[in-house]
């Protein structure tokens, strides 16, 4: 008989939608079983839409400044000119995953609104509930502004472990800057792939250049249409993933924000207390009016851990 081939869980269908985690905000025992089980949580409308509306503003302002958008549009819109976005090498926008020039993503990340995102009382208030201690907000704030660059590559399925290492109870919060289709390129993430442990890993293309190897298993692919106030979260073990986009000259934007609960023996990776980027604390908090977003790990006894960088050791894929 002839042997079988192995299943690439990686070519399964994104067949499943989210389910929303928002009624079980109060109970915190529900709330965590179901983290447990599914490895991710969904949130609609966690932040106030005019909140991430605002930002999302200040981001198509900065790409206007550069000549990037579309002036037959409203900025709000985010549609780009993209005969200018192709003026750009794609190896100008693809230096570290996020879509834009070096200067460009200098002046998101000094942007003091995208940072206290991450400290919105309606995320700390949700980590609150499922950690069970205050959540600790990662400094390195991530921003990812996808131009549509003739040359665009997904982000290919991914264990946030990798990058982030320290503790494997870290979270990462992502959530679009806008509505974020199916067809504008949402992210689907792999439910319940958390129980898997952590998974070896192929060069490919894309934000993060590891793809992970997902042979043998059987999960579900998972996503839905997001709106500007939603949050989805999941573990640094969970498998997830970004779709293509599909809506010609439409930029699709998001922030990745990473927690861990604040313990007497909470473990983090040095790097994460860095800027996301060649920069320096102190250039990005120029011109910033809330000390309480400067430095605040300062004063915290962390257990630090050395970066791993074994565990990204690149494998060849054959399912």
């Amino acid at each position: 008989m002839k042997e079988q081939p192995v299943k690439d869980n990686n070519l399964s269908p994104i067949a499943g939608t989210f389910l929303d985690s928002s009624p079980l905000l109060t109970d915190s025992e529900a709330l965590r079983g179901r983290a447990e089980k599914d490895g991710m949580l969904f949130f609609k409308g966690l932040i106030p839409r005019e909140t991430v509306l605002k930002l999302r503003l200040e981001v198509m302002e900065i790409l206007e400044s550069r000549g990037l958008m579309d002036s037959r549009y409203s900025l709000i819109d985010g549609m780009a000119d993209v005969e200018a976005v192709n003026r750009h090498s794609d190896e100008e926008l693809r230096w570290n995953g996020v879509g834009v020039t070096r200067d460009i993503y200098r002046a998101i990340q000094g942007l003091e609104s995208f940072h206290a995102m991450a400290h919105h009382e309606k995320l700390l208030s949700m980590y609150r509930t499922l950690f069970g201690y205050e959540p600790f907000p990662h400094p390195r704030n991530i921003a990812r502004v996808m131009l549509p660059h003739r040359d665009a590559t997904i982000t290919p399925s991914h264990q946030d472990f990798l990058h982030i290492q320290g503790e494997t109870e870290t979270w990462t919060a992502w959530i679009p800057l806008g509505d974020v289709s199916r067809q504008l390129g949402g992210l689907a993430v792999l439910k319940g792939s958390h129980k898997a442990g952590l998974l070896g890993v192929t060069e490919a293309p894309g934000a993060g250049g590891l793809e992970t190897i997902l042979c043998g298993l059987d999960y579900e692919w998972q996503t839905i249409d997001f709106e500007a106030g939603d949050v989805l979260t999941f573990n640094s073990l969970t498998v997830h993933k970004s779709m293509p986009n599909q809506e010609p000259g439409q930029i699709r934007m998001s922030c990745d924000f990473r927690y861990q609960a604040l313990k007497p023996d909470t473990v983090i990776e040095p790097g994460s207390l860095l800027p996301h980027g060649p920069y320096t604390w102190e250039e990005l908090y120029e011109g910033w009016q809330r000390q309480d977003l400067q430095r605040y790990w300062e004063s915290i006894g962390f257990h630090y851990s050395k970066y791993d960088e074994s565990i990204r050791w690149q494998k060849e894929k054959i399912c």
